[in-house]
């Protein structure tokens, strides 16, 4: 007998797997702008069908990751500048105002996991790893914004700073010198451990300023 809600579960389950792969490749800038996507191709690579694979293309074409032509395919979307530029003010904003609420409450737990995620980054960019570098960037930021329960916050400015992000991979390149990166999060955690807002606050800003250096030249990349 067939299973009608097995069947959706499943493709359910395919389609956003298909979903999550694909947007963390066109992120990480695996899939480069202005690349073509083969609905056949992408089937064949995640061994499933081709309807996840078009539902997928259809989820990150609302996110502005995909665009779909008409008589022409299926393309990883041009980095759009404009969106990025208005992510970092939304990012800039949020994040100085959940780094303050984070100064308001002593936490042990967190200052341990934030110390945590600082030696593992001291690590990965000492290997020069840039993957890891950008993944424990975000823990970071993300383990203040769940220490203030603000979960559903973060969750909302990762689907807003998708364009960002992609900047964010350009600059990480493994040529070049990003220690500095690690010492304005010390910083930042510092501040967040002494609980004071003021300087917690201005390193946020510091930090996140940094993050579109040169869109001219990175939009040329």
């Amino acid at each position: 007998m067939f299973d009608s809600q097995r069947y959706e579960r499943q493709a359910r389950t395919s389609q956003d797997a298909v979903y999550l792969r694909l947007r963390e490749q066109i992120l990480s800038l695996e899939l480069l702008p202005g690349a073509a996507l083969s609905e056949q191709e992408m089937a064949a690579a995640f061994q499933v069908s081709r309807t996840p694979v078009r539902e997928s293309f259809v989820r990150l074409a609302q996110e502005g990751l995909v665009q779909v032509l008409p008589q022409r395919g299926t393309f990883v979307s041009l980095i759009d500048a404009e969106h990025a530029l208005e992510a970092r003010f939304m990012r800039e904003h949020l994040e100085c105002a959940v780094v303050r609420l984070a100064c308001e409450t002593a936490s042990p737990e967190r200052d341990a996991a934030l110390e945590e995620n600082l030696s593992a980054q001291l690590s990965a960019l000492e290997a020069r790893d840039e993957k890891r570098t950008f993944e424990l960037d975000e823990a970071f930021h993300r383990t203040i914004f769940a220490s203030c329960r603000k979960l559903n916050t973060w969750m909302l400015l990762q689907q807003a700073k998708t364009h960002l992000d992609r900047t964010r991979h350009l600059t990480l390149s493994p040529d070049r010198d990003w220690r500095h990166l690690y010492t304005q999060h010390r910083e930042i955690a510092e501040a967040i451990r002494q609980q004071d807002a003021d300087r917690a606050e201005r390193a946020m800003r510091t930090h996140l300023q940094l993050t579109v250096t040169d869109l001219d030249e990175l939009q040329r990349q």
